[in-house]
């Protein structure tokens, strides 16, 4: 019997049987801990092993700043200076305030790669398996022990293979709109407790930022991690950021075991649009056409790249923000912002009314911007839009060009509509 994606990357890991339902020891590639999370880390390393704790790997174990950041409230800032002092004293890297989101980062940087394992105390680090990394949120009494040994447990889950039929979406139908579509019809308990194996033509043809935005909201499906076999065209970006030229992802055999094969049509794919109070509420955006929008917020681990800001710009450039409406927007990383004010993107932003903010998680963390007030109304690129995720209001979830024409606009539009309407192409 072959083996599936993740059971091959746990092979090259553990000397354990792996097999769906063991529980085995797995040998971490890259340890880390946020600025949420990470004080306790620090705190439990201290406490349980005691002042003096020696590391598995310092050069394998890093802290990175992205739910406050610049810290906001004391404290924050007291918990971040808390994880820099540790750091210095192990000699650890921190990325700091001004890095950005911990997983675009560990993509940026190389800090993982295909056929990795990174884990950490972010509940979205299963967004690496965009790049056939096997990432994983873990809670801080795990994160503190793979700090210290190099090593954790896990079970060995079932496999879903699921199967886009239909051929390539065009604009503006997006990634974010594959990614809802596809949640629609798995649900918020759809891939609860197994890996995903994502396949088809449409997968084949996504490129980066795409597969970010799908694999990051395989959380939401209720799924371990979703998996993307990785392009040359990452495999390339790899091999350069890691200087190791053998980069490769292990492949599922022909024959390998699945616990079930899920087959999702996206003939005919028209802009998706998540209402509150879940991400798995899913419709067309037409169905609730209308609806006045007070904000709007681009952004996140889901659509937060280069790209992602490429796409609003496409509206921001020739509409300005409807009045009344806050229109924000937070890149993901200090890479991608300076990307953005290079080629123009953020002075286009500006001029039509967004309110552009440093790189970080932004909405999705609790006191940052994109937060709501009870009684609004917001279009979000983020993954989630339970009560109270991103304030007391009604958040519904988007893709970036979905968000850029309900801002100039002033309420819920379907930017095919819209687009046709303006002669945009």
């Amino acid at each position: 019997m072959g083996h599936t994606v993740i059971e091959k990357i746990f092979m090259n890991h553990s000397s354990d049987e792996v097999k769906p339902g063991n529980v085995i020891w797995l040998d971490i590639d890259t340890r880390t801990a946020r600025d949420f999370g990470g004080p306790n880390v620090v705190k439990r390393l201290e406490t349980v092993y005691g002042g003096d704790v020696e590391l598995a790997d310092p050069s394998r174990t890093f802290f990175t700043f992205d739910c406050v950041v610049p810290a906001n409230n004391i404290p924050y800032a007291n918990n971040q200076q808390l994880c820099r002092v540790f750091a210095r004293k192990k000699g650890m890297k921190v990325f700091d305030v001004d890095s950005g989101i911990g997983s675009h980062v560990a993509i940026e940087n190389g800090l993982c790669w295909p056929g990795s394992i990174y884990v950490g105390t972010d509940s979205h680090l299963n967004i690496l398996g965009a790049v056939g990394c096997f990432g994983q949120g873990m809670g801080d009494a795990d994160i503190a022990f793979a700090f210290k040994t190099g090593r954790n447990w896990f079970e060995v889950p079932e496999t879903i293979k699921v199967v886009f039929k239909g051929k390539p979406y065009e604009f503006p139908v997006t990634a974010k709109d594959l990614t809802l579509w596809t949640l629609r019809h798995m649900g918020s308990r759809g891939a609860l407790g197994c890996a995903v194996e994502f396949d088809g033509e449409v997968i084949e043809n996504l490129s980066m930022h795409e597969r970010i935005t799908l694999s990051s909201m395989v959380t939401e499906m209720g799924g371990i991690i979703g998996f993307i076999p990785p392009s040359e065209e990452i495999l390339a970006h790899f091999r350069n950021v890691t200087a190791n030229h053998e980069v490769a992802m292990p492949l599922p055999d022909a024959d390998a075991s699945y616990s079930r094969v899920v087959e999702i049509d996206i003939s005919g794919l028209q802009p998706q649009i998540a209402c509150p109070p879940k991400p798995d509420n899913v419709k067309d955006v037409r169905e609730v056409a209308g609806r006045p929008v007070d904000a709007v917020f681009i952004g996140s681990c889901t659509n937060g790249r280069v790209e992602d800001f490429h796409a609003a710009a496409k509206i921001f450039s020739r509409f300005p923000v409807h009045e009344g409406v806050m229109a924000k927007a937070v890149p993901a990383t200090k890479g991608v912002f300076g990307e953005l004010l290079a080629d123009g993107t953020i002075a286009a932003l500006y001029k039509a009314g967004v309110i552009i903010s440093n790189p970080g998680c932004g909405g999705c963390a609790s006191g940052q911007i994109g937060m709501t007030g009870k009684g609004e109304v917001q279009i979000s690129t983020s993954n989630r839009n339970f009560r109270g995720k991103q304030g007391d209001g009604d958040t519904y979830l988007a893709s970036p060009v979905v968000a850029a024409v309900c801002a100039v606009t002033g309420e819920i539009t379907d930017p095919a509509d819209f687009l046709a309407k303006e002669g945009i192409q």
